[in-house]
């Protein structure tokens, strides 16, 4: 089998990798039945199912996780004695924000500019579209020297826990040499990346209550505890003047010895307006891969239209802190609360109610694995070297994984790079990643049996 066999076959099954994405995203997969139906998730795990069926994966199988999600399983046995590697994606999607606000409807695949976009294209429905070209590719050319497993989740986006409770409770059903978490991106389209960390992440609803029922603000405001006014005090003393995080207690100066990110490139990806400031200090790096980043995802409260001349008497937030690796998730969750109730202003009442949690993730690089990786990317990708970089996201799963097999290695590759855009409006991934990521995971099943062999 030569390398050029490999590529040529991926590039044959784009057509169908296509039209397949475009089946996967049209599912509103958001795993929140307050925003969509559940039965839109049941259809999107059910197609997953279906599509390794037909690859002939055997004990396919559409779990029922603690949290009510729907994460589907198959195994594809390899030659006797080969080592096991598990294949990671997520079906489940972000919602799609303000669908106005997208060029084209998000749940409908659209080609413009060379890219593909609709919502979870990248995140993480192209992901699992990466792990089927893989193996067809291999399967046209010889077979797949490798046994695979594959677990594609339900609930990633909403940070609930239904997977690892799951493989907690059945800790045989995942047990590998080696899991590829398709879920992370390049650091550039073009420039083979492996994460090597990830932020963990909390989530908690924060609600201030200050009066029985709002009252007119020209009779009584003044002098009546406003809970609007009181939650952007308490938000607000979350972050320094520069804007850098500052919860009580938590660790925020540690600083990133890898891959530069130039200031330059992370206003362009970030599409930051022009004269606005970058916040927080130290290095981009520093700030989005190992330091901690609290974001104010929502709040509860009159909109501008319609709002009446009332001095609120409820409000309510959502706050995610990002928790970089080496800090605890469980422990920053406990300083985020206390300090949200140290600085809650009046007496007002305050009630924090922890709703995602999931710990931060830092990878072995120096393993076989990683090796094999170097040598398949340098395929995919002729002419460039594998680069490390972090991630300012967060898998929970990838904790669960190290603490259930602590000697299979574990690596993250995926489509999620900056152009992609993923979690706001007009998500899109990179065709041509794509296929080179799908040529690339196939190479190194390939060195990694090699490996094994010797």
């Amino acid at each position: 089998m030569t390398a050029n066999a490999i590529a040529e076959t991926v590039a044959s099954l784009m057509p169908r990798a296509r039209a397949e994405l475009t089946e996967l995203v049209a599912f509103r997969s958001v795993a929140d039945p307050a925003q969509f139906p559940k039965s839109e998730c049941e259809a999107a795990a059910a197609w997953v199912a279906e599509a390794l069926r037909a690859e002939g994966f055997q004990d396919v199988a559409v779990l029922e996780a603690p949290d009510g999600s729907q994460p589907v399983y198959g195994l594809l046995p390899g030659p006797e004695g080969a080592p096991t590697v598990l294949l990671y994606a997520h079906y489940d999607v972000q919602p799609p924000l303000d669908e106005a606000a997208w060029q084209t409807p998000p749940f409908e695949l659209t080609e413009r500019d060379g890219r593909w976009y609709g919502r979870g294209a990248a995140d993480c429905k192209g992901g699992f579209l990466m792990h089927l070209l893989a193996l067809r590719a291999l399967k046209a050319n010889g077979g797949v020297p490798v046994s695979v497993k594959v677990i594609v989740e339900g609930s990633e986006e909403q940070g609930t826990g239904g997977l690892e409770r799951y493989a907690e409770a059945h800790p045989e059903l995942l047990a590998a040499d080696t899991v590829v978490i398709g879920d992370t991106g390049n650091f550039r389209v073009g420039l083979p990346t492996v994460t090597a960390t990830l932020r963990g992440m909390t989530m908690v609803r924060v609600r201030v209550d200050t009066l029985e029922g709002n009252l007119h603000s020209g009779q009584f405001g003044g002098a009546a505890p406003d809970a609007l006014a009181a939650l952007i005090r308490i938000l607000d003393s979350l972050r320094a003047e520069d804007g850098s995080t500052t919860v009580d207690g938590l660790a925020a100066e540690a600083d990133w010895t890898g891959l530069d990110y130039a200031e330059a490139d992370f206003r362009k990806d970030a599409k930051v307006l022009d004269g606005v400031a970058l916040i927080g200090r130290g290095s981009v790096a520093d700030r989005i891969w190992a330091r901690p980043a609290v974001t104010v995802l929502g709040i509860d409260c009159p909109p501008v239209v319609g709002a009446t001349p009332s001095v609120q008497a409820t409000a309510a937030a959502l706050v995610s802190l990002r928790v970089p690796p080496g800090q605890d998730a469980v422990e920053a969750t406990r300083l985020l609360s206390t300090h949200i109730e140290k600085h809650t202003p009046w007496g007002a009442r305050i009630t924090v109610e922890q709703v995602g949690q999931g710990q931060p993730f830092r990878a072995d690089t120096s393993s076989p694995a990683y090796t094999a990786m170097a040598e398949a990317m340098r395929v995919g990708y002729p002419g460039e070297d594998m680069q490390t970089a972090g991630q300012g996201g967060s898998i929970p799963f990838c904790n669960t994984l190290a603490a259930l097999y602590p000697e299979a290695e574990i690596l993250l590759i995926g489509l999620s790079e900056p152009e992609a855009q993923i979690h706001a409006v007009n998500e899109s991934v990179s065709p041509e990643e794509l296929e080179r990521l799908s040529v690339t995971e196939a190479h190194f099943l390939l060195n990694y049996a090699r490996s094994h062999q010797g």
